[in-house]
């Protein structure tokens, strides 16, 4: 088996345990230690606290019940509304412990939370210390969430112990600071230089790619925009890319096969902008140009893969709601990207190969979507027409152009 088939395979498998492996039932815990008295933390910690709202989080909470109630989050809904959550609490010693449950919420379907729970303990140690241990458990598909959920809980702790010590809460967080995500960016580049060479060319290369990550995902920021999101951010992962956070919940189809078009139709004018400048300036260049169009076209076109969590695969899913649409379109997909393949020296068995695995990639992912609470704006005749159309021309663009700067390049 070719050597690209391995990198292929591997690439596919890790990308199904992060994002589709049935992991099971998982436990995250963190402890906290305060100088302060244990009613602080379980006044911040217990929804009927006094000072559950310590961190901006939840902007009210009653009872509705024994032990129910409904929390109003700072978090806006589809329709603007900030997001709202019943709770059941059990298992409760007051002010010592309690389990919490979450039993309807107004923006997402009830099975995301049906396997979720938090437990909370608060104690105080023999020198007068509050301890807080806080357990959040739920079944995954995939790591991402996990590790999220890890972190998100990370931090939680760490800004609670804050605000229960000195009474200051810090909204945000240092990996979300602009400074942080340029030094993101940088690491992302050095940590891809010996991909393409150690020396300065390489290193070039590198900040090309980091570059054209950033231009993909400011393409899906700029779409959020347009779509209606008051705010819009970036993260970026060394190695991984970047991440384009939108401000709310999705509300129509349309929005969804969008967003995740733009990252690459958005640069498909820098793209379409070079081939120009290219033959119509230096048609006789060294061979830097077309190795940087080939990058920025090479990287858009693989995120228009079919598969489901990949950009292309969240724009088909859209136009097409019907299986045989998804599956003729993902193919006709595959077909295009099979043939740039080819046509770029590679061999149609190795190819073939190719669009067998990522097939199977797209169908082993397809379970692992989050439902919104209700079904989302259908999608019009002429908008589906109009996706449609833009996904081809984007595709062909990022094809034809990774197609003519590699036979620059090599031949």
């Amino acid at each position: 088996m070719p050597p690209v088939a391995f990198l292929l395979i591997g690439t596919c498998l890790l990308l199904w345990l992060v994002m589709s492996a049935p992991v099971g039932r998982r436990t995250v815990r963190r402890r906290i230690v305060a100088r302060v008295a244990p009613s602080r933390l379980w006044d911040a910690l217990y929804p009927f606290g006094r000072d559950f709202g310590w961190n901006g989080a939840v902007s009210d909470v009653r009872a509705t019940g024994p032990a129910a109630g409904r929390m109003v989050t700072s978090h806006m809904g589809r329709d603007g509304s900030p997001i709202e959550r019943d709770f059941e609490i059990i298992d409760e010693i007051p002010g010592e412990r309690f389990t919490l449950r979450y039993t309807n919420d107004t923006s997402l379907a009830q099975s995301f939370w049906d396997n979720h729970e938090m437990k909370v303990s608060v104690a105080s140690t023999p020198d007068g210390k509050a301890v807080a241990e806080i357990e959040e458990t739920d079944k995954y598909r995939g790591i991402a969430f996990l590790v999220f959920r890890f972190f998100a809980l990370r931090r939680q702790a760490l800004k609670l112990k804050r605000w229960a010590e000195t009474g200051q809460f810090r909204p945000g967080g240092l990996f979300e600071h602009p400074v942080t995500q340029v030094g993101m960016g940088v690491l992302s580049a050095l940590a891809m230089w010996p991909f393409f060479g150690l020396h300065a060319q390489g290193f070039f290369l590198a900040a090309t790619l980091t570059t054209v990550v950033a231009l993909h995902e400011l393409g899906h920021m700029a779409a959020f925009r347009m779509m209606g999101h008051t705010k819009a951010r970036m993260i970026f992962l060394p190695l991984l890319g970047g991440i384009a956070l939108g401000g709310r919940p999705y509300d129509k189809h349309f929005e969804i096969g969008f967003s995740a078009l733009m990252g690459a139709g958005f640069s498909a004018f820098p793209v379409a902008a070079l081939v120009w400048w290219h033959v119509e300036f230096v048609p006789n260049s060294d061979g830097l140009l077309d190795e940087v169009i080939v990058i920025a076209a090479l990287f858009n076109l693989g995120n228009l893969m079919p598969v489901w969590k990949f950009d292309g695969g969240q724009v088909v899913r859209q136009i097409f709601r019907g299986a045989a649409g998804q599956a003729a379109t993902a193919f006709l997909m595959l077909g295009i990207m099979m043939a740039t393949g080819i046509a770029v020296g590679f061999s149609a068995r190795v190819m073939i190969l190719c669009g067998a695995v990522l097939a199977g990639l797209s169908l082993i992912t397809t379970t692992s979507g989050v439902k919104p609470k209700t079904a989302l704006v259908p999608m019009s005749d002429p908008e589906r027409a109009a996706l449609g159309a833009a996904l081809l021309a984007v595709t062909a663009i990022h094809a034809l152009a990774v197609i003519w700067g590699v036979r620059l390049i090599f031949y």
